[in-house]
């Protein structure tokens, strides 16, 4: 049985991804150490989806909630299991997912980022997840009170309510992520002191860049997203072939205008920044970091995606599509060439489309 099992259940766009990448980039060396991740990234994705019962998971997945439970309980030491989707798990999935750890001892973190930038990121997300709802919608149903969803699964203090509740306070993490231009590796260093992480055990290379979207593009594919009705209606397909094919190989890859909330909306985000500090002030955890991250502080006019005329997005899909032929057609030349050959082509796709093979190998390998 495990000793300590610590779950970090997100919320996303907290700096998730590079946390994960330094804890999976080591993982041989944590478990010298004592220290278990088990399986693999892809594996706790799958088993949040089985724990969440969510809609788009894949069905035959290998990887189940109880599965990799029972992987924890097998190890003496302590474990970490990440994946930044448990924190929208209902109460009773929570209470499931402790419960079938049994006797460790359970640490809940949760991450928490001030609401400028984190409304942009939500609403993206959700644009990658298939959602065709506009930006403006959705900044006026937060205002009206009709984000339930956001709220739940983009913001510490739902999902610390959720899952922190279930175990001490003693055990209950809120990591606030660093302001604009803080050192690249405070985040690393907040999440290794809660796990017991010492400095010199892992190797932190640069942060992967995740990039996000700009206004146009995010705006192209929320319309591509309405256009495709019922096709790739799961998110495993939707990711190989829209992910895969548009938004890794081609818009990742354009340096478009960011986006974000106007400055007519920045009272009425800094009044529910305090709010959120408060709720936070109010819940017994240990806060790793400082809750004044949570005020925003860089506050500047942007674009919405709302805002762009149809030429400026008559203008980008043209250059996305031409951008789709030269992805196209290192596909074919990959699939044509002699066996010679492949490892060349493999590097040159590589550097022009992103790493889609990589990607795509990985989305589609099923866990043994």
């Amino acid at each position: 049985m495990a000793r300590r099992v610590y779950l970090h259940i997100g919320a996303p766009k907290t700096g998730s991804t590079y946390v994960q990448n330094v804890l999976w980039n080591n993982s041989a060396a944590l478990a010298e150490a004592g220290i278990l991740l088990p399986a693999s990234a892809a594996a706790h994705d799958h088993a949040m989806a089985d724990l969440r019962v969510a809609y788009w998971r894949d069905s035959d997945a290998y990887w189940t909630w109880d599965r990799l439970a029972e992987k924890v309980r097998d190890w003496p030491g302590d474990a970490i299991i990440s994946n930044e989707g448990l924190g929208a798990a209902t109460d009773a999935q929570a209470a499931r997912a402790v419960q079938s750890l049994e006797a460790a001892e359970v640490h809940v973190i949760a991450a928490g980022r001030d609401l400028w930038r984190t409304f942009p990121s939500f609403w993206q997300q959700s644009i990658r997840a298939r959602s065709g709802w506009r930006f403006g919608a959705f900044l006026r149903a937060v205002e009206e009170g009709r984000a339930d969803t956001f709220w739940d699964n983009h913001t510490a203090p739902s999902m610390l309510r959720r899952w922190g509740d279930l175990v001490p306070p003693q055990h209950r993490y809120l990591v606030t992520v660093p302001p604009p231009g803080a050192p690249r590796d405070l985040l690393w260093h907040r999440f290794a002191g809660i796990l017991g992480i010492p400095d010199g055990l892992c190797e932190l290379a640069e942060p992967t860049s995740n990039p996000s979207l700009g206004a146009a593009e995010i705006e192209l594919l929320r319309r591509v997203n309405l256009a495709l009705g019922d096709n790739y209606p799961l998110r495993t397909p939707y990711q190989k072939v829209v992910h895969q094919h548009l938004v890794d190989a081609v818009l990742k890859r354009r340096e478009g205008v960011p986006f974000g909330v106007g400055l007519d909306r920045a009272d009425w985000v800094r009044e529910l920044a305090e709010q959120q500090i408060k709720e936070l002030q109010d819940y017994p955890c240990r806060i790793v970091g400082d809750l004044d991250e949570l005020r925003p502080t860089v506050m500047r006019e942007s674009v919405s995606p709302d805002e762009l005329t149809e030429d400026q997005l008559l203008q980008v899909a043209v250059e996305t599509i031409v951008g789709m032929l030269d992805h196209a057609d290192l596909l074919s030349q990959q699939l044509n060439a002699p066996s010679d050959k492949v490892n060349v082509l493999s590097r040159l796709r590589t550097r022009a489309a992103g790493g889609v093979k990589r990607r795509l190998r990985l989305a589609t390998r099923r866990e043994p």
